[in-house]
């Protein structure tokens, strides 16, 4: 996960230099630990989760989640690993990984009010 969260996070800034938004970063702690991205422009005021891009590229067809978890959601959130970032040795496919990060900013930008 952690190359994912890099290659996220430097497509995050190069977004941004091109971008009219201005983007921080707040650490959360619920209900899940992460990152927060924080974006404002003109009175607009957008919170990434950092972690949903990375899930985003980490998995196939990943959707983020809307709600908050419960006991009852055990087992109920089940993702596939896109195997296609490692090689049969175990290494990471840097091209593609860079892809999906690319793709993931983005279409996260791409959502933000004009």
């Amino acid at each position: 996960m952690q190359p994912a969260m890099l290659r996220v996070v430097d497509n995050i800034r190069k977004e941004l230099e091109s971008s009219s938004w201005k983007g921080t970063y707040k650490e959360v702690t619920a209900p899940i630990p992460g990152y927060h991205l924080c974006l404002t422009r003109l009175g607009y005021q957008v919170e990434i989760d950092v972690w949903e891009l990375c899930y985003k590229v980490c998995f196939q067809k990943y959707e983020p989640i809307q709600h908050i978890f419960s006991q009852d959601d055990e087992g109920k959130y089940k993702v596939e690993i896109d195997t296609r970032l490692l090689d049969d040795f175990g290494e990471i496919d840097w091209q593609l990984l860079e892809s999906k990060a690319q793709q993931s900013v983005r279409q996260a930008f791409a959502t933000l009010p004009a």
